[in-house]
């Protein structure tokens, strides 16, 4: 990207022998990790079982830990990716300041202040920690990129590098192999071409995205990425999975998610289904046939699924009577099957009572979204996130064949369900990740253009620094969604991981995109400009497919049971 801005020079912007000491800091930060969760432990698992009032009741001790483990994990996957890139000779002064600026700040929020959100700072003496406790990050190392890692310097010299690449350049090798950068590739140029020219003109008028987009995603293999070959799919690796969803994301967030129902509805009938449901589904929603919509969600019930009231009973034919009500469901109109968690065991009030449905229905037009008997709904208007729209679902004895109980077994609904978090959190931390990336595109190329007392934006240094830190924390939570989703790949438990990259992606797009705005200034809060939509879009991350606090409880349980 050619600039006529002076170019600061390098010195002292890079701290020698960097990898010793940032693996140092590594460990240090894993004895405090120890430190915490045996504190935190002792306050809401006395007995040795995590006791539930005790973790209410002590809920910013509990979430707190889940940030901190979240920080150690982030932190150690950026170490392997540093040191792979140094074993390949591909670890060049980009990358090495943004390793340099990662552990610098998130080694100072650890030992000072983690936002958790915008008013809620977690300190080591909230999980109880004491001084003598804290000494496991006064180490040299530790001390050292503190105090240097996160510098003026490193920042400047970092945006002054990025200001020489390519426009849309993604900053820093991802450390993927070269067929996954084939395949980033592609679909950045797809999406340059055909989705972001029409992507803030379908956010400003609430349209639907247009079908035609939907059947090239099909052509080009979006809907059956993951699906096993044998079932019509390419296959492919998670990895693979978040490529495409970042660069899918990054021209606009509804391209990049119509893929998650996809991958909801697979993983559903892949890890449920019988060998008939999968040999009938997954063919077509692997080539676009049959478009899901995932229908979870009830108005009082939010992220308490186990207290769901929509009922489904069974009639002498086999057949299935569905009735309640249901909401914030996406892209409900256009689509050709629902997947519906309903309560079909009498007396239950729990998570044991629940079912799973493959509910076919006949895909609706704006004039007339509902063509069945039985359903209704209407549309909820949203600042963001457009594209698919979002409706409530009504039931009303709507009728579900009884071959498409998913498992052919009663029960089983929620299990199933909590299946399908793994991948769906995953594909939602790459998503948070184009969205983020879009607004550093945004950002630069503003502050590139934009003339203020005789220079561009970019050339003054708060400025700068927002925009060197969007891009090192994109690395962060690049590397930590890569690792999920590598750990997926081999067959290994990773709700754990999958949670932690869900929630910091999701902070850092809206960091991305809240500081993308203030760079355009007042130009920023116009319409007209897609930072705007931006905006809109990174709100949302933070609360579907678990909410922030709900994702922090989630990990904290995990790391205390």
């Amino acid at each position: 990207m050619p600039h006529d801005g002076q170019t600061m020079p390098q010195a002292d912007a890079l701290l020698p022998d960097l990898l010793e000491l940032t693996g140092a800091a590594v460990a240090a930060v894993q004895a405090l990790e120890e430190k915490a969760k045996a504190s935190v432990r002792s306050r809401v698992a006395p007995s040795g079982r995590v006791d539930p009032a005790l973790l209410e009741a002590d809920q910013t001790a509990a979430h707190g830990l889940a940030w901190v483990a979240t920080y150690t994990q982030a932190l150690a996957q950026m170490q392997h990716w540093a040191e792979r890139l140094s074993a390949e000779a591909k670890f060049g002064e980009t990358e090495a300041l943004m390793h340099q600026i990662a552990f610098g700040e998130y080694l100072s929020q650890l030992s000072g202040g983690l936002p958790m959100s915008q008013t809620e700072i977690l300190r080591p003496q909230d999980m109880g920690l004491s001084q003598e406790d804290q000494r496991a990050l006064m180490v040299p190392a530790v001390m050292t990129l503190c105090d240097e890692g996160n510098s003026q310097a490193a920042r400047t010299r970092l945006v002054a590098l990025m200001r020489d690449q390519t426009a849309n350049a993604t900053f820093g090798a991802s450390g993927l192999d070269d067929e996954l950068e084939m395949i980033r590739d592609q679909f950045r140029r797809w999406s340059q071409d055909k989705v972001l020219p029409h992507a803030h003109e379908w956010h400003l008028k609430d349209e639907l995205i247009p079908m035609e987009i939907i059947q090239e995603m099909a052509e080009m293999g979006v809907f059956g990425l993951t699906i096993p070959e044998e079932f019509g799919g390419l296959g492919m690796p998670k990895a693979a999975m978040c490529v495409v969803s970042e660069e899918l994301s990054r021209g606009y967030i509804g391209v990049g998610s119509l893929g998650t129902r996809s991958e909801i509805a697979a993983e559903l009938v892949l890890a449920g289904g019988t060998d008939e449901q999968k040999a009938h589904w997954l063919p077509k929603l692997a080539s676009g046939e049959t478009l899901p919509t995932a229908v979870f969600t009830e108005p009082n019930t939010g992220s308490d699924l186990g207290s769901l009231r929509t009922k489904a009973v069974k009639a002498e034919d086999g057949s299935w009577t569905i009735n309640g009500n249901k909401t914030w469901i996406t892209h409900a109109a256009r689509t050709h099957v629902m997947t519906v968690l309903a309560r079909t065991i009498p007396d239950t009030d729990d998570y044991r009572g629940l079912s799973m449905f493959l509910a076919e229905k006949t895909p609706g037009t704006d004039a007339r979204p509902w063509q069945d008997p039985g359903i209704s709904g209407g549309e909820i208007e949203v600042l963001g996130y457009r594209g698919m729209k979002e409706y409530t679902v009504n039931f009303d004895d709507f009728k579900v064949d009884g071959a498409n109980l998913l498992g052919q077994t009663e029960g089983q609904g929620f299990k199933q369900l909590m299946q399908t978090f793994e991948s769906a959190r995953i594909q939602t931390a790459a998503r948070a990740i184009g969205v983020a990336q879009a607004a550093l595109d945004a950002a630069l190329a503003y502050a590139e253009t934009r003339k203020q007392f005789g220079k561009a934006l970019i050339e003054f240094p708060r400025v700068a620094n927002k925009i060197a830190m969007m891009a090192v924390e994109i690395t962060v939570a690049r590397q930590l969604t890569y690792f999920s989703a590598h750990e997926k790949d081999n067959d290994r438990r990773c709700d754990l991981e999958a949670g932690m990259a869900k929630l910091l992606g999701a902070r850092v797009a809206w960091a991305a995109a809240d500081n993308g705005l203030q760079i355009h200034g007042g130009n920023g809060f116009a319409l007209e400009y897609p930072i705007s939509r931006i905006l809109c879009d990174a709100r949302i991350l933070n609360i579907f497919e678990g909410a922030a606090e709900i994702q922090a409880q989630v990990i904290a349980r995990r790391l205390l049971g």
